[in-house]
């Protein structure tokens, strides 16, 4: 029988931040954090955009824009005092026409709203940030938005967490509970406080614990082209002016830290949670459970789920995601044969089964037993050192509060 005073199950950025957060918290106590794949960084932790966000999107009462601004900032001195590249271009978020001008003040206003640096510049300053661009009358410029490598980000934080004592296991999976003790691949666990960062598999692990009641995964794929050489060279990331009742912020082009233009992602709704390929990591039950839940959102959904899934299909066609990245430029893409597909990632979004909605802020339940990260999509990343110590405090008031 292994023992384990916290038992952390996931571990992508927020799972390895936890453990970090409550290790420091508690010295003396055993950490001990569990990844069902061999290698980290697999799933949504290793395959985001890799955009440190402003955190001008998200409304002033919610924990998204409470650990947006501080995660940005403290990601970037994380990385400088690791040594790990930085690509400080910035971002313009533009608008196609007079109807995105709207949107783009309630942008301006949100950001203001959470003491975001945010810049509102005509056409033709935009256009002095990066010639190419193409707006309709103004735009926003967020000098903060930056890009990073996440797997090296990842690296380093594994190797703080070795530092400090923290147990990691790779390739060992949660299987099930029994009273006090969790069930894994590597044999039982004696637990005295379980967390679940589990990504897409949270909302069932949840569900053993008596939580994730009226939530559930509903998996999405997010493609990119990639520039195959530097042919469409850009100053700055450009983004289109959302859909703000959605959690998705369009095609837009991205630079990376190493200088590549990338074109994306989708948003498709996948048909089990980890489907990368056609047929990789099938499993009927999840396609039924998945295509059962799917149909249930096609007649009857808050966020027009139908639209949505036959919008983001047709951008399996490389020419519509091209189409629509090219409105946000003056002279379009030049050349569309220099793109190809990059390895798709897997967005965990969490749905209210009850209200048929998509969550759009974090999502934590739990009690003095266990703690439960439901919804930890984008832009987790960049909020994962603030939200992990959200998450540790919150565990620790559940214990001693």
């Amino acid at each position: 029988m292994h023992k384990a005073d916290f038992f952390i199950i996931g571990g992508g950025v927020i799972g390895i931040n936890v453990a970090i957060d409550l290790k420091k918290r508690y010295p003396d106590a055993s950490v001990v954090l569990i990844e069902k794949e061999l290698n980290f960084g697999a799933h949504a932790s290793g395959k985001n955009s890799g955009v440190l966000h402003a955190g001008f999107y998200y409304t002033k009462d919610s924990l998204k824009s409470k650990y947006t601004r501080d995660g940005n900032s403290y990601l970037k001195e994380y990385c400088r005092g690791k040594n790990i590249p930085i690509n400080e271009v910035g971002k313009l978020v533009v608008t196609k026409n007079e109807s995105d001008l709207e949107g783009l003040n309630e942008l301006f206003r949100r950001g203001k709203e959470n003491g975001i640096e945010l810049i509102e510049v005509t056409e033709e300053e935009a256009r002095q940030i990066e010639p190419k661009v193409k707006t309709f009358h103004k735009a926003l410029f967020s000098p903060t938005t930056a890009t990073v490598d996440p797997k090296k980000i990842l690296k380093a934080l594994l190797d703080d967490a070795k530092n400090l004592g923290i147990t990691i296991h790779t390739g060992v999976r949660y299987i099930k509970k029994q009273v006090n003790i969790v069930i894994t691949s590597q044999g039982p666990y004696d637990v005295g406080y379980l967390v679940n960062t589990a990504g897409l598999y949270a909302d069932k692990i949840a569900k053993d614990y008596g939580f994730s009641e009226n939530y559930a995964i509903l998996p999405f794929k997010g493609l990119y082209l990639y520039s195959t050489y530097n042919s469409e060279p850009l100053n700055t990331n450009i983004y289109p002016v959302p859909e703000l009742n959605k959690p998705f912020l369009g095609v837009h082009f991205t630079i990376t830290v190493d200088g590549v233009t990338k074109i994306g992602p989708t948003a498709i709704p996948a048909l089990w949670r980890e489907q990368y390929t056609a047929t990789s990591n099938f499993k009927v039950g999840e396609l039924i459970e998945i295509a059962h839940r799917g149909l249930g959102l096609l007649t009857n959904s808050e966020f027009d789920f139908g639209k949505l899934a036959i919008n983001e299909f047709i951008k399996y066609r490389r020419s519509k995601m091209l189409s629509l990245a090219s409105s946000l430029l003056r002279d379009g893409i030049t050349n569309n044969k220099n793109w190809k597909w990059g390895k798709p990632g897997i967005r965990a979004q969490l749905i209210d089964t009850s209200k048929k909605k998509l969550e759009m802020d974090f999502v934590v339940e739990g009690d003095n037993k266990s703690m439960h990260v439901l919804n930890a999509v984008s832009p987790a990343f960049t909020c994962s050192i603030p939200f992990s110590r959200f998450v540790g405090e919150k565990i620790h008031n559940t214990l001693h509060g």
